[in-house]
């Protein structure tokens, strides 16, 4: 690092190899890859280091589900279930979740960065020109940063309200961070966050409705996925309408209950409103425009997470913003891409961009995890089989009652759920597997390696499931395969 003044004035300017705008997983990851590739980089940040995910998304979200599922799971087998009576206790989650929020401060977050060599500057930052980063100060000040190699942009999205939207709604900020559990609660949205939150609280005692626009939960799912969660939710209280939406929202007073005027011209009174209608980025005054982007749009990458459409080779941005797969583990992902591409481009090492390459974020495109902590939970990785045939490829789809297997069968009574695998028929490999059940999030890393290994299904007959466990469910996918007709299914 190197510091200056600023001509004229008396701004500090200091310069880096690396500048990272957003210090939440994602930014965290390409600046410890490239700090440890022996470049000074600074991080930028105007909240809490750590970001979205650590206190307003992933960490709290997962503890305010965990103490049910924890529940669902004892009362689920004989024995267990007639010591598991009761609800609850509202205010121990709470303080659980509290915890693991850091209680929202963000100290340990800022020690590790110190520890690995990696500065912190606080404050809002904006590109003003190429590698050039202007950060506004708490105290009011200004300080100026220089990159003699990169900037990488890494600051996720906000929730996005419709217009009706009146300023006293929850967003998933509000509905993972309430210290009150509120007694009547509208959920507008039938997405990830819509349905999770509506999981977490109705557990803690809310009465909860959710409003979808459409005919499905999780509609980008395998369509079997949204009824058997639809089935778990309504079993738990939950009531849900489809096909309907808020035309208009009416409160007496700032505190007081809101009025939910709807499309089908029936109304609902609630204590709380959660919009879980969407993601927009955080780059609407993040100084685009001063390098030739517009604000405010989601900023389009090359699978080594360079932007594209900026002359130099200079700008990144990874995680969220660029739109490719708004998942923190995938944003972490990009970030170890991006920060990898950075430092071989920065030492002139030649980059390794074949498919599945070090420098290469293949994943994005054909083997993204991700997990749905309802009661039952969904799990999922790859295709869907309606993408996979829209992609031009020829499948067979493989499905399979989770139930049927031992393990399911012991893990809980009656158990429920369902597995689906997508085969490539041309290549002999999986591209997608979708679980639904109690705990299927814990068998996804397998169907990961699978999908983004290509395993050929002649290699996975000699993966040996442990008996009596619900991964038992890989063998009965594979038999089902071998027995079924040939050709699509």
């Amino acid at each position: 690092m190197t510091t200056a003044a600023d001509s004229g004035t008396s701004t500090r300017t200091d310069t880096y190899d690396v500048i990272v705008i957003g210090a939440g997983p994602t930014g965290e990851n390409v600046a410890d890859r490239t700090r440890q590739a022996g470049l000074t980089t600074v991080v930028v940040e105007a909240e809490l280091v750590g970001g979205e995910c650590s206190y307003w998304a992933c960490i709290p979200s997962k503890a305010l589900l965990r103490p049910q599922a924890a529940l669902e799971a004892a009362r689920a087998v004989a024995g267990a279930r007639e010591a598991a009576g009761g609800r609850l206790d509202a205010a121990a989650v709470l303080a659980r979740r509290d915890w693991w929020t850091g209680n929202w401060k963000d100290d340990g977050a800022v020690t590790w960065l110190d520890s690995v060599g990696i500065d912190l500057v606080r404050g809002r930052g904006r590109l003003d020109g190429p590698r050039r980063v202007v950060v506004e100060t708490p105290d009011g000040g200004e300080r100026v940063l220089l990159a003699r190699h990169a900037v990488a942009v890494c600051t996720g999205t906000r929730a996005e309200l419709p217009g009706i939207a009146d300023g006293r709604v929850w967003t998933s900020r509000e509905a993972t961070s309430s210290s009150e559990v509120p007694g009547r609660l509208v959920v507008v949205g039938g997405g990830v966050v819509g349905v999770e939150m509506a999981t977490a609280w109705r557990s803690l005692g809310s009465e909860v409705t959710v409003l979808v626009r459409g005919s499905a939960l999780l509609p980008r799912w395998e369509p079997f996925v949204g009824g058997l969660v639809a089935e778990g939710m309504r079993a738990a209280g939950t009531e849900i309408r489809f096909g309907v939406s808020v035309t208009e929202l009416r409160r007496a007073d700032a505190a007081g209950p809101v009025t939910l005027l709807l499309s089908d011209d029936s109304a609902l009174v609630a204590d709380e409103v959660l919009f879980a209608t969407g993601r927009a980025p955080h780059t609407d005054d993040l100084g685009l425009e001063t390098v030739g982007l517009t604000p405010g749009s989601w900023l389009a990458v090359d699978d080594t997470c360079l932007v594209e459409d900026v002359e130099g080779g200079w700008l990144y941005c990874a995680g969220d913003t660029n739109h490719r797969a708004l998942l923190t583990h995938q944003g972490k992902y990009q970030g170890r891409i991006a920060g990898a591409a950075i430092a071989a481009r920065a030492k002139g090492e030649p980059l390794d961009t074949a498919p599945w390459g070090r420098h290469t974020a293949t994943a994005d495109h054909s083997a993204v995890p991700q997990v749905v902590f309802t009661e039952p939970e969904a799990a999922a990785v790859g295709l869907t089989a309606e993408q996979a045939r829209q992609a031009g490829r020829r499948v067979k789809v493989v499905d399979y009652e989770i139930g049927s297997v031992s393990g399911a069968g012991l893990y809980a009574d009656d158990y429920k759920g369902k597995a689906r695998a997508v085969v490539d028929l041309d290549r002999g490999h999986l591209v997608g597997v979708t679980f639904v059940g109690p705990s299927v999030g814990e068998m996804l890393h397998a169907a990961t390696i699978a999908v983004a290994g290509e395993v050929p299904l002649e290699r996975l007959w000699h993966a040996v499931p442990a008996f009596p466990t619900m991964s038992e469910v890989w063998l009965r996918l594979l038999e089902t395969y071998r027995d079924a007709p040939d050709g699509e299914g």
